[in-house]
């Protein structure tokens, strides 16, 4: 330890707010080893490790920093692959001031720990040394075969750990790229896609098999495939079906769901038409209705995809804003407007049924509702109207119930969300597990990750049982 702990952590450089708003390059520049280490040597590697009883997949943080501070980066990558087989993305997006980083002691009397910053820095230090580190150790086969649904973060934690234990897994995924919401969500700004591809690299190194443009419950359903050989299936599907306000106007031209504005952007490459030939319309006066990390994704995305002004539309105030608060600080270093206490009403269109205008009212917050937080009430006579040409619904999602309508015995709520233990993932099919948005609604990447190995685990001892029972 420092004769001297630093009470303030190092900060994460950054591109500038006026160049970034005008580009796709990764705003977040990473450590440098003098930054990574100055970090490093502020930890206090506790012994009772609070950090990683906050961290959803359980890294052993304090060895991994102190790894990195010894100079053994070869050792602190393979202490975090133990518990993660995604930390160059964990580093990125998960939020560990609100996991890991809130835990960690030193938050009680100053800045805790840059956790998810040392995790990118030795992520990015073993890509750019992939060739030359160790090959993970795979356990003898177990001659049993795994389907994995999904190759999403869930999944890939899933089939990662499988492939370790010694199964054979295959991974079946609906589009034309892996990455689930990591590709066709989360901007390139925030989490570049060599990242996400180097990732799948890594999954792929351990023999799983990767079987794109596949929709499970159309191709087959997911009795065929444990009917074809496979003795366990995991589904790890997500919620990529949006959800709408359900007001007068919805259904005019220039209104997007958050789903479809982030896919057309980021997984179909539109913000580099006419080089990929997606073509997006992204407006002028863009209002975005939301305040989750989606709604920041989307609303910097429309910033950079050319619009002149691109608000915020939410209806509780910034004190429940459920983004992370570097999100929202980068959004609005960026220019984008925040309207706290505000609510559509209805959309307004001309006659050639685009969306110019947006009837709003003013809100004020009430008692909490089932959430926690007050409960945004109309202000009686409040209303008002907002020019926009472009507007995008981050309203949250849920799965698709694609699987669960064409899966016998799979028990799925009206949401579509799967019935399963939570502890284990089994759901009410035998043989069937699932982990990640499927089974709580739209949430996290590391807890979609978490889901995921939890599952893994519990499938290894099924599958190890000798086909006992489900029990």
């Amino acid at each position: 330890m420092p004769e001297k702990l630093k009470l303030n952590r190092v900060a994460m450089p950054k591109q500038e707010p006026k160049a970034r708003g005008h580009n796709f390059s990764e705003v977040a520049q990473g450590f440098s080893w003098e930054m990574a280490l100055e970090e490093a040597n502020r930890c206090l590697i506790c012994k009772n490790r609070a950090c990683v009883k906050g961290c959803p997949v359980e890294v052993p943080i304090p060895e991994f920093i102190l790894a990195l501070r010894q100079g053994d980066l070869e050792r602190a990558i393979a202490t975090i692959k133990t518990k993660n087989s995604l930390p160059g993305i964990c580093g990125r997006v998960c939020p560990q001031e609100s996991q890991c980083e809130v835990a960690c002691n030193l938050h009680r009397r100053a800045a805790p720990i840059g956790i998810g910053r040392l995790e990118r820095y030795v992520a990015d230090w073993a890509r750019e040394h992939a060739s030359s580190l160790p090959r993970t150790a795979i356990a003898e086969p177990s001659n049993k075969r795994v389907a994995v649904v999904g190759a999403g973060p869930a999944g890939l934690t899933a089939a990662a750990e499988l492939a370790r234990r010694g199964h054979a897994v295959t991974i079946f995924e609906a589009l034309h790229m892996p990455g689930g919401v990591l590709t066709y969500g989360i901007p390139e700004f925030r989490l570049p896609k060599g990242i996400v591809r180097g990732e799948v690299d890594y999954v792929l190194s351990l023999g799983v098999e990767m079987r794109l443009n596949e929709v499970v419950g159309k191709l087959y359903t997911v009795d065929e495939l444990l009917a074809d050989g496979y003795d366990a299936v995991f589904l790890g599907v997500g919620a990529g079906a949006p959800m709408f306000l359900h007001i007068p106007g919805e259904n005019l031209n220039g209104i997007y769901s958050a789903n479809e504005f982030l896919t057309r952007t980021n997984l179909m490459k539109a913000y580099l038409f006419p080089e990929y030939d997606t073509p997006i319309r992204a407006g002028q006066k863009v209002a975005v209705i939301g305040a989750g990390n989606v709604a920041m994704d989307a609303a910097r995305c429309a910033l950079r995809l050319g619009a002149d002004e691109v608000s915020i539309i939410y209806r509780r105030s910034r004190a429940e804003v459920p983004a992370r608060a570097e999100e929202v600080e980068n959004a609005e270093e960026e220019g984008i407007i925040f309207k706290f206490l505000t609510n559509p009403k209805r959309f307004l269109g001309n006659d050639k049924g685009w969306v110019q205008a947006m009837e709003c009212h003013e809100m004020e917050l009430g008692e909490p509702d089932d959430s926690g937080r007050r409960r945004p009430v109309v202000k009686p006579g409040s209303e008002f109207t907002m020019e926009v040409d472009t507007v995008i619904c981050a309203l949250g999602t849920r799965p698709n119930p694609l699987i669960s309508m064409t899966t016998r015995g799979l028990e799925a709520t009206e949401e579509g969300i799967l019935v399963a233990d939570e502890a284990t993932g089994r759901t009410t099919r035998p043989r069937v597990w699932g982990g990640g948005d499927i089974l709580t609604g739209s949430a996290t990447v590391i807890s979609a990750m978490g889901a995921g190995q939890r599952a893994a685990a519990d499938m290894d001892a099924y599958l190890r049982e000798d086909d006992g029972p489900w029990r």
